[in-house]
């Protein structure tokens, strides 16, 4: 016999129950699942549409990004009086921010009006502005011209003798612009090329003085082999080292980013190992002077975001019996100080939520943060949101498109702490980098087993292409 229940309880109920969701909810989900760039837009967007919403000018820190106090930039003082290294103040835009663990909020607070969030650039605005600023009026439009031709990657897609002959210029005119373009960051941007972008980047990095012997002439003579894993013929032909190959390898894997525009628009998922100079990371962790662990959420404060002050006046104005405002004027100045709240909010509540999550992350998986990704451990979402007493969608919002910068100065997705696959990997990489001659997948599933992982040789397969690895008779 089937009970229809439905049926059985609407004498009880009277018309059929629903389970009906608040629009602030999926406001606030919509705006903790968005990644930098998304967050991004949604506040260029809303700036559009919300005439209560407005963009301050803040001026922030060259170095680090941070709101200036006068001349002074309180977070690098602060780090030069600890002693401590701002892993990544030369290679990150990574910025401070008011998040939770630097003030009690309530829900009170949420709703402050003068309440300041984050707005970024894009990179073509970004490189106007900078670029813009040093050069004379009469060559922007040269300007915005190679700006527009930069492709995905962020190389310079048009001939410089192209781009001339358009705009009935000279060359070398078009050449001096480029190169004010290539002097700005991200470095390696409006490379014609690949080995063009990373000799830009390798001498950015040695006027800053970080080096690397043979990554230089490597890149310039060999950048094919070095891609395909020839060490040992670069080796021969230079008549240097194996393992002085192997480190220049190393350098270029982790210090140099082959698309410099990755951090502003979308590239391929195989840069993982080399974006981390340049990616912008939602959140810090850091160990501060008893070795603990600091967490900071942070944005970016070349803007912030503000109700604008007729709008909070109007406001003010509402219920007050001489208020001159007809019925439709008080419904406007109602809807959009209310959306504007809102959306400060969320945008608030999005910091807090990255904050406890990534605090319980850092517990979990302190091993991995003292020892290095073979001392990761098993974590899954639902772990994170049983001990947080949140929905396990909350946590998988949370930490989408989001990245942290560790304490050794790496950028790592979020996606990382949650798999422990990841040691296999690193262990792979280890045993090509120093093979002699080129380790086969059956060979690499024999190394594995010694060390006590029992994996199927098709996932040391699937591994190895995840890592950009070609096959040993490729190597």
């Amino acid at each position: 016999m089937t009970v229809d229940f439905e049926q059985t309880l609407s004498p009880y109920f009277g018309a059929q129950q629903s389970m009906r969701v608040s629009p602030r909810l999926v406001a606030a989900n919509y705006i903790l699942e968005l990644s930098s760039q998304e967050l991004q837009q949604a506040i260029a967007t809303e700036l559009h549409d919300n005439p209560a919403l407005e963009v301050v000018d803040v001026p922030t820190c060259r170095v680090c990004g941070t709101e200036m106090r006068g001349s002074i930039c309180p977070h690098c003082i602060q780090q030069q009086k600890s002693g401590g290294q701002a892993s990544g103040a030369e290679s990150h835009a990574a910025n401070p921010d008011d998040g939770p663990e630097g003030r009690n909020s309530t829900d009170d607070e949420e709703f402050d009006p003068l309440t300041r969030v984050a707005s970024e650039q894009t990179l073509a605005e970004k490189l106007m502005t900078d670029m813009g600023a040093v050069l004379p009026e009469d060559d922007l439009p040269i300007a915005e011209y190679l700006i527009g031709s930069l492709d995905d990657k962020g190389y310079l897609a048009a001939k410089v003798e192209d781009v001339a002959f358009a705009l009935d210029t000279d060359v070398d005119r078009v050449r001096a612009v480029l190169r004010v373009l290539q002097a700005e960051d991200p470095i390696g941007i409006g490379a014609r090329n690949l080995r063009e972008c990373l000799l830009m980047q390798i001498d950015h990095l040695e006027q800053r003085g970080l080096s690397q012997p043979h990554a230089r002439e490597i890149v310039s003579q060999f950048l094919t082999e070095l891609g395909e894993h020839k060490f040992a013929r670069i080796a021969h032909e230079l008549k240097i080292p194996l393992p002085s190959v192997s480190a220049a390898w190393e350098f270029v894997k982790h210090k140099l980013n082959p698309h410099p525009a990755h951090g502003f628009s979308p590239t391929n998922s195989s840069d993982r190992d080399t974006r981390a100079m340049y990616i912008t990371p939602d959140v810090t962790i850091t160990r501060g002077a008893d070795d603990d662990f600091e967490i900071e959420v942070i944005e970016s404060r070349r803007f912030a975001l503000r109700i604008n002050p007729m709008y909070t006046r109007l406001a003010a104005d509402l219920h007050r019996s001489g208020a001159s405002m007809n019925t439709d004027e008080k419904k406007h100045v109602q809807q959009y100080v209310g959306r504007a709240k809102l959306f400060i909010a969320n945008i608030n509540q999005r910091r807090q939520t990255m904050f406890k999550i990534t605090t319980c992350i850092v517990e979990r998986q302190r091993a991995y943060l003292d020892h290095g990704i073979r001392s990761l451990q098993p974590l899954s979402r639902a772990g994170i949101a049983e001990e947080l007493g949140i929905h396990e969608s909350t946590v998988s919002r949370a930490t989408a498109s989001k990245y942290a910068l560790l304490p050794n100065g790496e950028v790592i997705p979020y996606s990382h702490f949650f798999t422990p696959s990841l040691s296999v990997k690193d262990i792979m990489k280890e045993a090509i980098a120093r093979e002699g001659r080129p380790l086969t997948d059956n060979d690499i599933l024999e190394r594995l087993k010694t060390q006590g992982i029992h994996i199927a040789r098709r996932t040391v397969a699937k591994y190895r292409m995840q890592l950009d690895i070609l096959p040993s008779a490729l190597r």
